[in-house]
């Protein structure tokens, strides 16, 4: 378990050695011609895309996820019950990205790091590969419900590989291996420090409109575990200076611990919540 630990804390570091790399490289093949971006957002639906923020701009990102769909009338079909998460992030360069959040699923903190490792290019390498690593702080966690809990119990941590291929101007897929820690689990059977791997794609409709889809597949989860894979389809709509994406997911939590590691909700009971992200570039 310490050993996986010092890895996921490592890959920042790692990432920013590739990239120092990258910048060189890509210094002495200017003229080298990129493929276009995978994707028009900085998520697919949940899960992170290649897409990163430009040098010196800022990203505000609000996300809500309102209440289960089936409770009706009772909850306004989910509107009296929304989580909303407001993300900033900031271009340190074209390659590194950095993020501030707040969610009000379980009061999370998070700061975060994303950094473009390589990218596809016409007749040259295949796909586009970014870093993205974050900490989060669950402030939810009290003495209060938790006697003698400590602070190392409320974080959590979380590494990705992105892995992205435009196949043409209509198609992009994506790759997601990740590994992400838990301060603290709801199942004693459940390992603390759990492994993803997450798959995503988007299909251009028109030139503003786009199909959006994501899953997360859990692949060390406890057998006594009653929690679902994260599955989420949306649109998204590009306009200008913003990007809005309309969707629907089982999950109500936002962040990448808390889809990959909390998702109760199952599909097929109709457990489904409605939301949406704007992104406003600054």
């Amino acid at each position: 378990m310490r050993h996986r630990l010092l890895l996921l804390i490592a890959l920042p570091f790692l990432g920013f050695a590739q990239n120092s790399a990258l910048d060189l490289t890509e210094a002495e093949t200017s003229t080298k011609t990129y493929a276009s971006e995978a994707f028009e957002g900085l998520k697919i639906v949940n899960f992170e895309s290649t897409k990163l923020v430009d040098h010196k701009e800022l990203a505000f990102i609000v996300s809500h996820r309102f209440g289960n769909l089936k409770n009706g009338i009772d909850t306004f079909f989910g509107l009296d019950d929304a989580v909303t998460r407001l993300n900033f992030v900031y271009g340190l360069t074209d390659a590194i990205n950095i993020g501030l959040s707040r969610s009000s699923f379980l009061k999370i903190y998070e700061g975060s790091l994303k950094y473009k490792i390589v990218r596809q290019a016409e007749n040259g390498f295949p796909v586009t590969i970014v870093g993205f690593n974050a900490i989060l702080v669950n402030t939810s966690l009290s003495e209060d419900n938790f006697p003698g809990i400590e602070f190392s119990n409320k974080l959590g941590y979380t590494s990705q590989l992105l892995i992205s291929r435009t196949l043409n101007p209509n198609i992009s897929l994506q790759l997601a291996p990740t590994v992400f820690h838990e301060g603290l689990v709801n199942i004693e059977a459940q390992d603390n420090t759990q492994f993803a791997l997450g798959f995503g794609g988007r299909y251009r409709i028109t030139k503003r409109w786009s199909f959006n889809a994501d899953y997360g597949w859990h692949l060390n989860r406890a057998s006594s575990s009653i929690l679902k894979n994260p599955l989420s389809v949306g649109f998204d709509l590009q306009t200008g200076g913003h990007v809005f994406q309309l969707h629907f997911s089982n999950s109500r939590g936002i962040n990448t611990n808390s889809f990959l590691g909390r998702t109760e909700g199952d599909w097929t009971d109709g457990d489904v919540f409605f939301g949406f992200n704007l992104s406003r570039t600054f």
